[in-house]
């Protein structure tokens, strides 16, 4: 529990790299995954995988704002039943 806690905190901390590690992530993961299945020109997988990566990036900030919408409005609500 802790180490979920700590990786929060980090991701929490470093939005932009956090998004920028998973987008290349994702970019590697397609270029080794097309590169397998088909045989596309190199700059044909390139573009590819900077789309799934871009539909994945926008996945995650999506994800992203929702928690962050998610976290203020309980953070608000605690603070009104405390209040």
């Amino acid at each position: 529990m802790e180490t979920v806690e700590s990786i929060r905190s980090w991701v929490s901390t470093h939005k932009l790299t956090s998004i920028g590690a998973i987008w290349a992530s994702a970019i590697g993961a397609s270029m080794a995954y097309t590169g397998s299945r088909t045989a596309l020109k190199p700059s044909l997988r390139l573009i590819h995988a900077r789309m799934h990566a871009q539909a994945f990036a926008l996945t995650v900030l999506s994800g992203a704002a929702a928690y962050h919408y998610y976290d203020k409005s309980c953070r608000k609500q605690e603070e009104a039943a405390s209040a």
